[in-house]
């Protein structure tokens, strides 16, 4: 029997992480290709957090108050 030959296809991601790489060096430090910044915005909009479900506030955190005009 062959080997299957292995193809590097860009993984289906959201459409805000378009261009989205991570990559461990030899010393096991993590660099990406997006600011943290950007990628933890993401996970709070999208991602739900166990330990804050049941507050009160997270409405608020999700989404901040426009100030008024």
């Amino acid at each position: 029997m062959t080997k299957k030959k292995k193809t590097e296809a860009d993984p289906k991601v959201h459409e805000e992480l378009k261009g989205f790489k991570m990559q461990i060096n030899s010393f096991g430090e993590i660099s990406s290709s997006f600011p943290i910044d950007k990628i933890n915005e993401f996970l709070n909009k999208n991602v739900e957090d166990k330990k804050l479900k049941d507050r009160e506030d997270l409405d608020e955190i999700k989404s901040p108050k426009k100030p008024k005009s």
